[in-house]
């Protein structure tokens, strides 16, 4: 039997001649360079930096010569997550992370821009005459070197013009991008396959009636290429009121339904067709007049004649160029059934953008061939429209998904849109790049808005990576994490430090491990000594400062000699009665000057014996320098008048050591609304050095407030605080939605960051359980991010007491292991949910 099936070779219809010097050369003498394009991410632009891309793509075009063609062409590819729980060092909450987020499935995004230089003739190509149409294609020359050359310099004027605003970034792909390596796929391959991935591999293409199909999956196309299809109105962005309020717009480009609000696998083409615009307006003129004539036989050729008429006007009055455009969707899947919905899911897309949506089913493999990279010039005439640069452009999709920060350092937040896990660095990137000049962070958000969950989050990402962490807290939010690190360190880290009646809160203010006492930290001894002997109000005398200056160094000196000396405030208590005494008389020093027996009285309650005689002489030997994650838990103690001055200084000289001491060490200090209670006993200063001073020793101060009052009714908080935390962090703030304005102008937000903000957790997926935050950088870059965490985490860092009492005694019923309490909690939740 006769093979009647109508077959051939992707090459004898290969449309492409060669790559050379990064430009595609068709075999009809078509030359086009190709580019990456990088957009800007999902709802980070106002509707004034939409105005400003869409005047960038304007400008750009205007340089190309005529006969050029601009296509742009966008990928959205479904993919699915997958997690990276190979590596060694992962610690047990980063693997249940990555677990959590296993096979998320998300949209991943990709746009490329070609540039075509053609000729006339190959402009009024139909569908009927194309590569696909033609039993053999004969390579053609391109002889005019002079047009070839002004075309290349135009495409960089292009590339120039993009790159210069600042909201978009071109790169021109190399030959080994464009055709592929032996290890790598091309973008010719990528596009033939459907893929994104490197590994991307050929499959057959069927080619039938009304239908089309690559491999496994049939393809469905919609156009937009009849101006009766198109919206009534265009514009450089839209409205999202999803996540809009009356008081706030959030904006994206007109062209996002289309774009990565279009949750199924699908390429969007865009093509704009510089022809020579005299000349199409002359023709024009030519069929208005015609029109004009054949008037008085129909009344629709008098109506065509006056929107004829209207163009030519707008073109004329305004200087516009008059260009052809189309746009396309090409979408598809391997099933017909889900075909079908996603068919539908593109018409309803569409249909927001006020576009009528066209299936159209006889021109798929004509648009399809088309749109090959290189081989835009083949593209059918009679599918396109003909409007201007300014309204064309207004189909160019705008915005792009979150992307990974290229830094190694950073944490992990999740997609609002997608919940796709990304890694993002708001440290180190954005000082390298001059976005910040500082790491300070300033956290802002309401009881329940998720705050300690973000904190928890941020610092144990900061801990895995080698920082040296020390928290002062008022609410015990960081227990959990704290006793897990402890844990899997086998003690030798997180340290909690409590006030209980049963097990007080001690220092022993006078050990260091090495035995050297370098001037931080004699004068923090003297500052802590001075703080226990004088009241706020009464400051010591010059005398009693040297006398007490002397004392220490005398004490320290003897510790160095003889080791037998225990270090110790009862020690050095003792020194003074028994030694310093004896010393005082031989330099006759005046009792007025100094009064050691009022010294020694006033200091009685901190020595043996005392009712605060555990404070200063701790018996364990420990060294906070070494420590990396640190909690002091001021909860108990922060209304004791004696307790609370000397704890704070003790946790600002530990923090303070670790500034000079660990050079090249990252280092963070996070205080909790223990802040406030600092910033009331005389820590005014030590705030305001830390803040001025920690980034220059590779360190960064957090502070988390949750009361808007806190930030007006401080002074330090609004002159020190705010002004040296280039980092701002808000949480859910609708709950103080009438007084945002002032909450904006104390903290500097303008009206773009005020829109994201008040965006928070709006149109959150009901299918996911996480809370949004917003992460604002040196007021010039802001984005809002989700904090979704595996139940791992989630009872890690939980706050609810029921669930922490529940977490501890069932870590006290295995031995103390928190690691298996926490597993068996996770699994025993995950079993409830299933059933």
């Amino acid at each position: 039997m006769r093979n009647v099936m109508k077959t051939a070779t992707l090459e004898s219809k290969f449309p492409l001649l060669s790559v050379e010097h990064g430009c595609i050369v068709s075999k009809d003498a078509d030359i086009t360079v190709a580019y990456k394009v990088e957009l800007p991410e999902l709802f980070t632009l106002t509707k004034a930096e939409y105005e400003a891309v869409h005047s960038t793509w304007a400008k750009a075009v205007k340089v190309l010569p005529n006969y050029s063609i601009v296509h742009k062409q966008d990928f959205f590819i479904e993919e699915s997550y997958r997690p990276d729980i190979c590596k060694d060092d992962l610690s047990f909450l980063s693997r249940s992370f990555e677990r959590h987020f296993n096979e998320r499935p998300y949209l991943q995004h990709t746009c490329y821009l070609f540039l075509t230089k053609t000729t006339k003739e190959r402009n009024r190509t139909t569908s009927s005459f194309n590569a696909l149409t033609r039993n053999f294609i004969i390579p053609k020359e391109m002889t005019d070197r002079e047009t070839i050359t002004r075309f290349m310099e135009s495409c960089e004027q292009f590339e120039r013009i993009v790159n210069d605003s600042g909201l978009l970034r071109m790169t021109r792909l190399t030959d080994e991008e464009i055709t592929g390596t032996d290890t790598s796929a091309g973008i010719i391959e990528k596009y033939f396959s459907l893929s994104q991935e490197d590994t991307a591999c050929l499959q057959d293409l069927s080619l039938g009636a009304g239908e089309m199909k690559i491999g496994d999956n049939y393809l469905c196309l919609h156009t937009l290429s009849d101006p009766e299809d198109l919206p009534s109105n265009v514009a450089t962005d839209c409205r999202y009121e999803r996540l809009s309020t009356d008081r706030s717009d959030c904006r994206l480009s007109f062209a996002a339904p289309i774009g990565i609000l279009l949750t199924c696998n699908h390429v969007v083409n865009q093509y704009l067709f510089i022809d020579d615009s005299a000349e199409s307006l002359r023709k024009f003129e030519q069929t208005a007049r015609n029109m004009h004539s054949l008037s008085r036989y129909s009344r629709s050729n008098q109506i065509n004649r006056e929107w004829i008429e209207e163009y030519l006007n707008e073109a004329h009055s305004k200087g516009l160029t008059s260009i052809r455009a189309h746009c396309n969707v090409m979408a598809w899947s391997d099933d017909r059934e889900k075909l079908k919905r996603i068919k539908n899911d593109v018409g309803s897309q569409l249909a927001l953008m006020e576009a009528k949506p066209r299936h159209n089913t006889v021109d798929v493999p004509t648009l399809f061939w088309a749109a090959i990279p290189g081989n835009a010039g083949d593209f059918p005439f009679e599918e396109s429209f003909h409007t201007f640069i300014e309204q064309a452009l207004c189909l160019f999709i705008g915005e792009t998904s979150y992307k990974d920060s290229l830094s190694p350092f950073g944490i992990r937040m999740v997609d609002r849109l997608t919940g796709k896990p990304v890694h993002l660095d708001i440290s180190d990137l954005p000082m390298k790049n001059g976005t910040i000049t500082n790491r300070n962070k300033f956290i802002l958000g309401p009881s329940g808005s998720g705050k300690s969950f973000f904190t928890n989050h941020m610092v144990r990402q900061y801990y895995e990576q080698g920082t040296h962490v020390l928290l002062v807290d008022t609410g015990n939010s960081y227990q959990g994490l704290c006793n897990l690190i402890h844990a899997r360190t086998h003690g030798e880290d997180g340290i909690y430090f409590t006030y209980k009646e049963e097990d007080p809160i001690a220092f022993n203010p006078f050990y260091v491990e090495d035995g050297v006492f370098d001037i931080e930290k004699k004068e923090s001894i003297k500052t802590l000594i001075l703080t226990l002997w004088k009241r706020d109000d009464e400051p010591p005398t010059r005398a009693e400062e040297v006398a007490l200056s002397n004392a220490v160094n005398l004490f320290l000196a003897n510790i160095r000699k003889d080791r037998s000396i225990k270090p110790s405030f009862n020690s050095f208590y003792e020194f003074i009665r028994d030694e310093y005494q004896d010393i005082l008389k031989e330099k006759r020093t005046r009792e007025k000057d100094f009064d050691v027996f009022n010294f020694l009285n006033v200091l009685e309650p901190y020595y043996r014996g005392g009712e605060y005689d555990y404070l200063l002489n701790s018996d364990k030997q420990l060294d906070l320098l070494g420590k990396r994650f640190i909690v002091f838990e001021l909860d108990n103690i922060k209304d004791n008048k004696v307790l609370f001055p000397i704890v704070t200084i003790i946790i600002m000289e530990t923090f303070i050591n670790k500034m000079r001491k660990l050079k090249g060490v990252r280092k963070m200090i996070l205080l909790e609304e223990a802040w406030k209670a600092i910033s009331k006993e005389g820590m005014a200063e030590y705030l305001k050095y830390l803040f001025k001073t920690v980034r220059k020793f590779f360190g960064e101060a957090v502070v988390v407030t949750q009361e808007v009052e806190d930030i007006i009714s401080s002074p330090i908080v609004k002159s020190t605080i705010i002004n040296n935390s280039d980092c701002k962090i808000l949480l859910d703030q609708r709950k103080y939605m009438n007084k945002f304005d002032e909450i904006q102008a104390l903290l500097g937000l303008t009206d773009k960051e005020r829109a994201q903000i008040l965006s928070i957790n709006m149109a959150n997926n009901p299918s996911r359980k996480y809370k949004e935050v917003w992460i604002g950088l040196g007021g010039t870059q802001s984005a809002v991010y989700a904090t979704e965490v595996s139940l791992e985490e989630y009872y890690c860092y939980t706050t609810e007491e029921t669930e922490k009492l529940e977490l501890f005694r069932l870590s006290e019923k295995l031995g103390g292991n928190i690691e298996l309490a926490i597993k068996q909690l996770s699994e025993s939740k995950r079993e409830k949910n299933i059933l």
